[in-house]
């Protein structure tokens, strides 16, 4: 079997797939798609980092391949769905650069407190102006911390061994697993109001586009210093800029940018700024573990041995794959939809399985699959098939799985509930003509939704106007309505509407809509 490698991978990786007289291993990097895309028809095996982008039409010619590995976190350079049609395994490294990260955070931090840098090149220019570069002590400061995942994690832990008082914002971890590690939860709000640094670990997502912009710089305690390790475009630079300019933030430290490389940025001119060139995984040793952690995927899947950090398949034999693939599909979209309903920290799930499906097929994979949907809204490409439900329980939530095989309104019926400290939702779902995803309840309505795109969903009393007023916002902002379903408790009582639109819906109009008459909330939901 040939593997490609396309990047630039560390030795020891290489090694190990040397080692397998299986295995034919030709090193080509620099390639561009086109280029790639002429000779990828005679691998098994494509290996990548950040640089070789694996388009569609790259997949589309790869007749012999059936993994793609990706040797880091981020699979924005490779067509998930183009591969996943195709039925080629795409693997990626999640935890392998945890430790390096949570270092490079903790160096920008200090760099930021003690004016490394400019101490630095003062020195060198032959200056001694040691009052010029007075620092702080990070001793008895609070540290807000934004995404406790394994790096957010990392990180709360060692500003604790330096004094600092931990508190964090991240709707996916319960109470009890912050507790158990000396932070404390708060919502949003109390973090940007009472840190003194804030740290960024959260993926990069639609939720996550500027969530720091003007109104949260403006709602910030004056003289915070901000650091973002995780990914460029969760804080808004214009925004960013003007809170320096304003001496609202005393300093930042970035090693991710909106646009990388960040050229002529007016961030540039600041003093008070620490600017280093995405180095958070730049490590000899996060380069050599996840050099081993992928080789060791892609050798073992190659082999017939297991798949491990899929993040488009489930760990099942290809034939039942083809057959609970739509299943698949729905309970992933269930997790996802339900994600972006539920307000609060999820602490429970309770999935329950109905009919024909229960005596037929395995729903571990399926409960993953969910599982996998409810976490990936928040953490992106760390999650997966295969570690979803391991980070259910690392956040603390608590998860029951349910079987009957007694038949409710459907064949087969998939009921998705979910606790959170503030409330309860429930998602129901089911497919029609054996491959039509959709949603068949959302808490005590019935519906009838398709589980795609983008999803308005609002919550109203059952009153006259209610559709004519949000088609006549949605058109005059030209977004175009693809489908509707509705459901009511009782005439005249609560109700719910679901839109499917061709386009994302800015919060303007959200705001609008949220305005009008007998809404009672609104939400914009990605699928």
């Amino acid at each position: 079997m040939k593997i490609l490698i396309s990047d630039p991978l560390a030795e020891e990786g290489i090694k190990i797939l040397k080692e397998e007289k299986e295995f034919s291993v030709d090193i080509k990097t620099g390639l561009t798609s086109e280029e790639l895309s002429k000779i990828i028809g005679d691998y098994e095996a494509l290996i990548v980092r950040s640089a070789t982008k694996v388009t569609k039409e790259v997949i589309k010619n790869a007749e012999n391949l059936k993994v793609i590995g990706r040797a880091g976190v981020g699979l924005d350079n490779v067509d998930l769905e183009s591969a996943t049609q195709k039925g080629i395994v795409v693997m990626n490294t999640p935890s392998g650069n945890t430790i390096s990260a949570a270092e490079h955070t903790l160096s920008l931090i200090l760099a930021l407190s003690r004016n490394i840098s400019r101490a630095d090149a003062s020195v060198k220019k032959g200056e001694w102006q040691r009052s010029k570069f007075m620092g702080v002590e990070l001793y008895d400061k609070t540290l807000g911390v934004i995404g406790l995942g394994r790096i957010g994690t990392e990180v709360a832990k060692r500003a604790i061994s330096f004094g600092m008082k931990v508190i964090a914002y991240d709707p996916f971890v319960t109470l009890e697993f912050a507790q158990g590690l000396g932070i404390r939860l708060t919502e949003l709000s109390e973090l940007l109001e009472t840190s003194d640094y804030i740290s960024i670990h959260t993926p990069l997502t639609d939720q996550t586009l500027h969530m720091i912009s003007k109104k949260e710089f403006s709602s910030m305690k004056k003289g915070v210093r901000i650091i973002n390790c995780a990914r460029g475009g969760i804080i808004d630079e214009n925004a960013l800029i003007e809170a320096l300019k304003e001496k609202r933030v005393s300093g930042c430290a970035l090693d991710v940018f909106e646009k990388e490389p960040p050229g002529n940025t007016e961030l540039l001119k600041f003093d008070n700024v620490v600017l280093t060139p995405h180095l958070g995984a730049s490590t000899e040793e996060a380069q050599v573990s996840v050099a081993i952690e992928i080789a060791e995927s892609v050798r073992d899947c190659l082999l017939g041995k297991g798949i491990r950090n899929a993040a488009n398949f489930p760990c099942v034999e290809p034939e039942v794959y083809k057959i609970l693939s739509p299943y698949i599909n729905l309970v992933e979209k269930m997790g996802q939809l339900s994600a972006q309903l539920i307000e609060g920290r999820i602490e429970e799930v309770k999935i329950l399985y109905s009919g024909e499906i229960v005596t037929k097929f395995p729903t571990e994979p399926l409960t993953s699959s969910c599982i996998r949907g409810l976490l990936s809204p928040i953490l992106k490409e760390t999650v997966n098939f295969v570690n979803a439900l391991a980070l259910a329980k690392e956040r603390g939530i608590r998860l029951q799985e349910i079987k009957t095989t007694k038949e409710e309104e459907f064949v087969t019926l998939i009921t998705l509930d979910i606790r959170s400290d503030k409330e309860e939702r429930r998602v129901e779902g089911t497919l029609f003509a054996k491959d039509l995803a959709r949603i068949v309840k959302i808490d005590s309505f019935y519906v009838e939704a398709i589980p795609f795109g983008y999803m308005v969903v609002t919550q109203n009393w059952d009153r006259p106007g209610i559709i004519g007023n949000l088609g006549t916002i949605l058109g005059k902002n030209n977004i175009n309505i693809a489908g509707m379903t509705f459901g009511r408790e009782s005439e005249g009582g609560r109700a719910i509407t679901v839109l499917n639109v061709d386009s994302s819906v800015p919060s303007s109009v959200l705001e609008e809509i949220k305005g009008c008459p007998h809404i009672l909330s609104v939400k914009l939901i990605k699928l």
